[in-house]
């Protein structure tokens, strides 16, 4: 019987298996499931580097290579994609997605990383063998070996305008944003060319995981016995880990009582709770609570004070989630399925109300990177109408003399300040509190009367916030 498996093989050179890399073959998957599925890394990541380890493939350290070659390949996509293109010889665009992700994984690993050149351009190409067949590995070869024959700070001269002749772009591509986002970030920050250079620059950091130690069921005392945590910078809640700390190792975490959670978002939740009333404090509504981090802080605080938390999230299965967050919570709370711009309760009915709206995501970078990619401008006229009818009904909820607390992971100011400042005009009878007095200690908050935190200048995520008062 011929065996049919075998190749054909050439005289004077035997056919030699591809070796498979189980790092590189992961951080291939991770990017496909990316592109392919609209995935995001930080959901994808997690069970395939698991599932890894229960296969005994993968330890520590190649665990911590593959996370870099995932998110530090989405986040500099847009650079790697014009030096690919300067090496290519046709556009990208004609290029198999499959073959620009192991072009892009390899680019980083010649760019961005200490990879000695020739184990990147070796590893690349072996990983093509693997996942694309002999054919398309030589063109990864070819081009990888242009890509090797400069630096990144050499790239940059030559694939980027200048700035003096297109700041913008220049930017884009230096520091991998689309240009309609630079656009965006440098209007939100006023203007200033150091401000949008450390801004786009902190977006490409990787950030620190930030747990909360959630009132009255963990302490940061208790969270800061866990080796190389750190205490939160603003937030009395919030604790940091060091590079490498994994919080699913921490009992407090695995038990519900801490989570996971910027302390962006902190603040947001800590500054309504602690906004000035005039009257009662006994009822408080979340209502856009999923995924719960928000939700499960905000209940804590109410149960200090014997108010009770109303959790309202429109989508069942978040809503799921946010009564997971919330299990265990030391005072009464209500976790409910319903349209924040339908509300399923009385109008007046709550003292405090927190709405943090759907939006783009800008303010969120550094953890989505891929969400740079996937936004477009026109994304903005979809979330207009809901972000506004999100904030008339908090405000339709919220009695005489309570407050609602507008917030969004993005500080575009078409879904900030725009936002608030039509429903303010169109509602009439409220007022705009300095929420600035409600996060004392944090620096560099601006003008006010609303505060905008940024990654370059806070380390949180670019979370907005308004505190409105209902007056009439």
């Amino acid at each position: 019987m011929s065996d049919t498996s075998r190749r054909p093989r050439k005289p004077g050179k035997p056919y030699r298996r591809p070796k498979k890399d189980p790092v590189r073959v992961l951080a291939f998957e991770a990017l496909r499931a990316v592109d392919e599925r609209d995935a995001y890394a930080n959901l994808v990541l997690p069970p395939l580097l698991r599932k890894a380890r229960e296969q005994g493939d993968f330890d520590g350290r190649d665990a911590a290579l593959a996370t870099e070659l995932v998110y530090g390949t989405l986040r500099r996509q847009g650079t790697y994609d014009a030096v690919i293109a300067a090496c290519v010889d046709r556009p990208l665009r004609e290029v198999d997605p499959p073959v620009l992700d192991v072009l892009s994984l390899g680019a980083h690993q010649l760019l961005g990383t200490r990879i000695p050149t020739h184990a990147a351009v070796s590893a690349s190409v072996e990983l093509a063998r693997v996942v694309l067949g002999d054919g398309r590995a030589k063109f990864v070869n070819a081009v990888l070996r242009k890509v090797s024959q400069d630096d990144l700070d050499g790239w940059i001269q030559r694939v980027a305008p200048p700035y003096d002749d297109d700041p913008e772009d220049h930017l884009a591509v230096v520091h991998s944003h689309p240009r309609w986002v630079v656009s965006a970030l440098w209007d939100s920050l006023g203007g200033g060319r150091d401000g949008i250079e450390r801004l786009l620059a902190a977006d490409n950091e990787r950030p620190e995981v930030t747990l909360v130690a959630r009132p009255g069921r963990a302490t940061t005392e208790e969270l800061l016995g866990t080796e190389a945590a750190v205490a939160g910078r603003w937030s009395p809640y919030a604790v940091r880990l060091a590079e490498g700390g994994e919080p699913g190792a921490i009992t407090a975490v695995r038990e519900g009582r801490a989570g996971v959670q910027d302390e962006g978002s902190q603040l947001v939740a800590l500054a309504l709770a602690n906004a000035p009333l005039e009257g009662p404090d006994r009822k408080w509504l979340d209502g856009c609570a999923g995924p719960g981090g928000k939700a499960a802080l905000l209940g804590a605080l109410a149960a200090e004070r014997g108010a009770v938390l109303v959790a309202s999230e429109k989508q069942p299965h978040r809503a799921g989630l946010v009564a997971k967050a919330l299990a265990g919570n030391p005072g009464p709370y209500q976790v409910i399925a319903a349209d924040g711009t339908r509300p399923a309760w009385r109008a007046g009915s709550f003292d405090r109300v927190l709405v943090d709206v759907p939006c783009t995501g800008l303010g969120a970078l550094r953890r989505r990177p891929e969400a740079r990619w996937r936004r477009r401008p026109e994304d903005l006229d979809g979330f207009a109408p809901l972000q506004r009818g999100l904030l008339r009904a908090a405000l339709d909820s919220v009695r005489v003399g309570g407050v609602v607390g507008y917030a969004t992971c993005s500080p575009h100011l078409a879904e900030t300040r725009a936002v608030v400042d039509d429903v303010v005009k169109q509602v009439g009878e409220v007022e705009l509190l300095d929420a600035r007095l409600l996060l004392p200690g944090v620096p560099e908050l601006g003008e006010g009367p609303d505060v905008q935190l940024w990654p370059h200048l806070h380390g949180t995520d670019a979370m907005y916030l308004a505190l409105i008062r209902r007056v009439g």
